[in-house]
């Protein structure tokens, strides 16, 4: 641009010394001369603007540290190893019983809560009186019990006498047929009393109005749906009794994993609000229907009796189902790590040396240390057992690759920051 500008200098002091152009020429090429220089100047900042992109895009995806920041931070490699590691699924559930583990107890007969003998949490066998009521009606189908009985009983004697007479041809056949049906009807109402006295857990025997509320089976009491004095209606549950001895899992399996769902697979699991503790069941039993509008499908889980006390039916649970072992190419867990919705791993690249620096006369010589670079592969992280996960590369990287085993979390944090090392 220099040569440019000297060139017009000259070549418009000759053309003013040879002839006699006016003013008004050479103000015409003082503005030829300086719109040609704003051309050459704006077309030089293009050029710088365009590789700036190229430069920023190269720095998202190395990094570059300096040998002693290498050794602070604790950088170790290692290689791809083919690992046997366990396939698994995934799945979110919850704790449960089978429904014959579980009952709401409620009233064939409403009546008045006279007094309650447990409370929440108690453990109570088959048969034990939670509570009672009182209804006057019981106190009637006593008697129809105790008025059919007697009946039976009179009716009884007398077709056995009209039996003798009929056989011996002394009293009409008819007489002996009617006594039959009078004893079959009463036979038959003293069992239906005695049938509802028995469903409402009350004695044949005397009379009562108290009815008692039983468990129907051995369980802990969970809630308590009445107080004393209160009118207990039918149909409404008064106590529920949950047995948990036999305690297993409802998870929600996807479609797509179906096909490698069996029965008979084990399956590890942790609670998801409480402590890490994992717990081992297996699939005894996978639905043939999807649950709800998420396309899941209920696999049910049986839990050792041991490792279901203190469980409880409605906890969260996180499980793996483990699926078969495979031999797979595997890096440590924490040599992946995730940017934004992709996995990396960083390949360790040859160690270089500083390029030198042009320095002024009588300038201080620096001492550059060596750099090592990293870049970030892309990779597509599968089956995470014994603390290896399955990897599988984007692109294909050597089989001997340097692989950052320990320190990727600060070299992700680095290339997210500018990723250049600045001198």
């Amino acid at each position: 641009m220099k040569n440019i500008f000297n060139y017009l200098t000259g070549k418009s002091a000759k053309i003013l010394t040879q002839s006699s152009q006016s003013l008004i020429s050479l103000r015409a090429w003082r503005f030829a001369f300086a719109i040609l220089a704003v051309n050459i100047i704006l077309t030089s900042c293009n050029d710088k603007k365009t590789e700036e992109p190229q430069e920023e895009e190269k720095s998202t995806t190395e990094v570059v540290l300096t040998t002693s920041q290498y050794k602070t931070v604790g950088i170790e490699t290692g290689i791809v190893e083919d690992r046997n590691l366990k396939k698994i699924i995934k799945a979110n559930g919850y704790t449960t019983v089978p429904p014959q583990n579980s009952a709401e107890v409620s009233t064939l007969i409403g009546g008045t809560v006279k007094d309650i003998y447990v409370l929440e949490g108690t453990f109570v066998n088959k048969g034990k009186v939670l509570a009672t009521i009182q209804n006057l009606e019981v106190i009637e189908m006593q008697e129809d019990y105790h008025s059919a009985t007697a009946n039976v009983e009179y009716l009884q004697l007398e077709y056995n006498r009209q039996k003798t007479l009929s056989d011996e041809n002394v009293n009409p056949r008819k007489t002996f047929q009617e006594v039959k049906a009078k004893l079959a009807a009463e036979r038959a109402r003293a069992q239906a009393a005695k049938n509802k006295l028995d469903a409402l857990h009350v004695s044949t025997k005397g009379t009562t109005s108290v009815v008692p509320i039983v468990s129907p089976i051995n369980g802990y009491v969970g809630k308590i749906n009445i107080a004393k004095g209160a009118f207990a209606n039918t149909g409404v549950s008064l106590f529920e009794v949950v047995d948990n001895s036999q305690m297993h899992l409802d998870l929600n399996v996807y479609e797509k994993d179906l096909g490698s769902i069996s029965i008979g697979q084990v399956i590890d699991f942790v609670l998801t609000n409480q402590s890490n503790k994992s717990i081992k069941g297996k699939i005894f039993g996978v639905n043939k229907s999807f649950s709800n509008e998420s396309k899941t499908v209920a696999v049910h889980a049986k839990i050792d009796p041991a490792d279901a006390k203190g469980l409880i039916p409605g906890m969260y649970v996180s499980a793996n189902i483990n699926i078969t072992n495979a031999t797979v190419p595997a890096l440590p867990k924490d040599a992946v790590v995730k940017n934004a919705d992709k996995y990396f791993v960083f390949v360790q690249e040859n160690e270089k040396t500083e390029q030198k620096h042009d320095h002024a006369v009588g300038e201080k010589e620096e001492v550059h240390e060596q750099e090592v670079h990293f870049k970030a592969i892309e990779v597509v992280p599968g089956t995470t057992d014994l603390g290896f996960t399955e990897v599988k590369f984007v692109n294909e990287v050597p089989a001997n690759a340097k692989i950052v085993t320990k320190g990727a979390f600060y070299l992700l944090s680095a290339m997210k920051g500018g990723g250049e090392h600045e001198h």
